[in-house]
């Protein structure tokens, strides 16, 4: 690992430290190659002082044992019927499941307990259909799953329910994993299957809203994997009872885990929640992330390059778009009062973030901020993006005569030979501070 690897991991530890991650492993993933690497990583999480809870599904482990005992099974995922024969098969196969997850967590030098925690009551008659074995969680029993915790021990839940009269229900690992997550307010889910990452045609998904993950369901289910169905489904449900953030990963993937949890882009889908994104001034200790985000566009020509100390003496024009509390866009609003106008600069949207309209709405806000100034006319020099401007913001090329005379000196002086672009009058309806537009 990589020094400035360490440093990255490093920055989430105070805001993850000693909060709940509920991580659940799909049957395939309990017995993929991967699985010893997976433990490798909770062990990290452990180290880190991040408490996890592990939810395993056991789908590919009862089909498996049905095909080698010649029985024929009711439903694999725990959400259909489940006749007597499957509950029996699955309950075999969970327990399978269970001994190899508790000899792997052993070896990675790392404390866990079966927890029997899971209270359930029939699934009942759905459509008209009696589901028989299918139960459905009733309630967790958070009190043991604290005490676990507590002593820094991982607790380790089947896909099993049972009811006060000692009856056993198959219980799908998805919906097990929600429950026990709103139960003991974990900050996490984590669900890990084999093709864990969404994508739409050839497009890898990196985060969705709740609405946007509503929406892709309304529109895209019958074209889906069942799988993938049922953890965006989980993961909007999960985020609308108040968890941040559920990850959908490939959990066959070497570092999935750690490399989505401690890095700005991540590598799998996040789900989240509406509070996702939030837009600050920029802040002294700012300085050196906003010259890193903007690097690469200043050593393209794309930027006017700006010193450290430029950007010191305009401090309070620059703002920024976090995601997550991760720096993801910038901008800054020059003003020129006795002109009445006002300049769009350093517009900058980090790579991983492109695409996904945060340019256009870092534009938005900073109309909205020159308008609130009393600007009536915003201008923005370019000399690669001109395009943007003029067709996503209805900016208009202008001759330099047209610029407020000290940034016409500056504009003569740099020799860059931008285009000038200057957008039609503000209208200054805003009465209180602008916001982003999400």
């Amino acid at each position: 690992m990589k020094v400035s690897d360490l440093r990255g991991i490093l920055q989430y530890v105070p805001r993850f430290r000693e909060k709940i991650f509920v991580v659940a492993l799909d049957g395939e993933i309990a017995a993929s190659l991967n699985l010893g690497n997976l433990l490798l990583d909770l062990a990290v999480l452990r180290s880190l002082s991040i408490r996890v809870v592990l939810v395993h599904g056991c789908g590919a482990q009862l089909i498996q044992l049905a095909q080698e005992k010649g029985i024929a099974i009711s439903n694999a995922d725990g959400t259909g019927i489940t006749d007597e024969a499957t509950l029996k098969l699955g309950v075999e196969a969970s327990h399978a499941v269970l001994q190899e997850l508790m000899q792997g967590l052993s070896s990675v030098d790392l404390r866990a307990a079966y927890a029997n925690v899971i209270v359930a009551h029939p699934a009942g008659i759905l459509n008209g259909v009696d589901t028989l074995f299918t139960g459905k969680v009733e309630r967790v029993d958070t009190a043991t799953l604290q005490c676990f915790l507590n002593e820094g021990i991982i607790p380790v839940i089947q896909p099993l329910g049972f009811d006060g009269e000692g009856h056993t229900f198959r219980v799908n690992s998805d919906s097990v994993a929600l429950e026990v997550a709103e139960a003991m307010r974990a900050l996490k889910i984590i669900y890990l299957s084999p093709k864990g990452t969404l994508r739409l045609g050839e497009e890898i998904v990196r985060q969705l809203s709740v609405g946007e993950t509503e929406e892709v369901l309304r529109k895209r289910r019958a074209s889906m994997d069942p799988s993938m169905v049922s953890k965006l489904e989980h993961a909007a449900r999960a985020c609308r009872r108040g968890i941040a953030r559920v990850h959908l990963l490939d959990g066959t993937e070497n570092e999935a885990l750690l490399s989505e949890i401690f890095s700005h882009e991540g590598i799998g889908t996040m789900v989240y929640s509406n509070e996702y994104q939030q837009m600050r001034r920029a802040l002294k200790k700012d300085l050196r992330a906003i010259m890193n985000l903007i690097r690469e566009s200043i050593a393209n020509a794309e930027l006017v390059k700006r010193s450290r100390a430029d950007m010191m003496a305009a401090l309070d024009d620059y703002w920024l778009l976090e995601i997550d509390r991760n720096l993801a866009g910038c901008v800054a609003v020059h003003f020129y009062p006795e002109e009445q106008t006002a300049e769009l600069a350093c517009l900058y949207v980090a790579k991983s973030h492109e695409g996904q309209g945060f340019g256009r709405k870092l534009m938005a806000f900073a109309e909205q901020l020159a308008a609130k100034k009393g600007a009536k006319w915003l201008f923005a020099l370019s000399t690669q993006t001109y395009n943007f401007f003029q067709q996503k913001g209805g900016f208009v090329e202008v001759s330099p005569e047209e610029l407020p005379q000290e940034r016409r000196r500056k504009w003569e002086s740099s020799g860059r030979n931008s285009k000038i672009m200057r957008k039609v009058p503000l209208q200054n309806t805003a009465a209180t501070s602008p916001s982003l537009p999400l």
